[in-house]
């Protein structure tokens, strides 16, 4: 895909946290406690419109003129090889004043099924959220540009997915089974932030903010929209909503490498994901977050099997 799309912000958290311009579904049986699967995705009809992919994989970039070329050829040729579904490769440029974007277009031109989205607004959060919504493909996922996940995880990320058997599906660094390669400072900042948010928030997932995830649009649909944070808690809020709302996180151990070039200021990025936590104890203490009736409308969407 050539041209750029100038993709506007699409949500008005506030209104919708509030009920106002919520997604609607269809009203169907609501599933029985205790049911392990969801019906499985009819890859075939959504794979016979050529505009429509099964599967939409959002790569978020901000100034990533010397990473972005080599990673989208890589996962181009490995989605390629590897992947038995039609895709599309969306790169979220978020308002880079090097030569990112030039570069995005230019691969776009060559490769038909990258297609380029150029945000104004700032954060990973907003960029992925903006992306998501937008997109009309069944499966969407995401992945850091240094891919340092390996992408052999990719597989084993989407199949619970397609199958039914899981709502969201994370990598993780922190699992038996996992093999992570990064300084041991922020191995210990990592481990510590996930002891927190299974301390104070009772979280059950293992690794919070691995850049590797996929979830169901169907499901994305009704929990984008109480989502709030714009930056690098996104990822946890999404985490605990879904968990707090019933819904299933599937786990994949991942062999990861640290970006030699990553620019994510470790120390702050921490410090800003507690605020996180303390604001989103806040919505949940207070009831700002209607999870009665977000469970309700989760309950509606593509009903278990029996």
């Amino acid at each position: 895909m050539t041209l750029t799309d100038q993709v506007p912000e699409t949500l008005r958290h506030a209104q919708l946290r509030a009920g106002v311009g919520a997604p609607t579904v269809a009203a169907a049986a609501s599933p029985a406690a205790g049911i392990l699967r969801r019906s499985p995705m009819d890859t075939q009809s959504a794979a016979s419109g050529t505009s429509v992919p099964v599967l939409d994989i959002t790569i978020p970039v901000s100034n990533e003129e010397n990473e972005l070329e080599h990673s989208l050829r890589r996962l181009h040729a490995h989605l390629l090889a590897s992947i038995p579904h039609t895709f599309r490769i969306t790169v979220a440029d978020i308002a880079s004043t090097d030569a990112t974007l030039r570069i995005a277009e230019r691969v776009a031109r060559e490769l038909r099924e990258v297609r380029v989205v150029r945000l104004s607004d700032p954060g990973r959060g907003n960029a992925l959220r903006t992306a998501w919504l937008a997109s009309a493909s069944p499966v969407l996922a995401y992945m850091d540009v240094e891919l340092s996940t390996d992408l052999a995880a990719l597989g084993p990320l989407l199949a619970p997915l397609i199958s039914g058997h899981s709502d969201l599906a994370i990598g993780t660094r922190l699992a038996r089974g996992s093999r992570v390669l990064r300084s041991r400072r922020r191995e210990f900042i990592s481990r510590g932030y996930n002891f927190l948010l299974h301390a104070l928030l009772g979280a059950h997932f293992s690794d919070a903010q691995c850049g590797f995830k996929a979830i169901r649009a169907d499901i994305a649909q009704r929990i984008l929209p109480h989502t709030l944070d714009n930056s690098w808690f996104f990822d946890t809020e999404l985490l605990v909503l879904a968990e707090r709302s019933g819904l299933r996180v599937h786990e994949v151990p991942v062999d990861w490498t640290a970006g030699p070039g990553s620019s994510v200021d470790v120390v702050q990025t921490a410090l800003a994901d507690l605020r996180g936590m303390g604001r989103l104890s806040r919505d949940f203490a207070t009831r700002c977050i209607p999870l009665a009736e977000l469970r309700a409308d989760l309950a509606r969407v593509t009903p278990p099997l029996p």
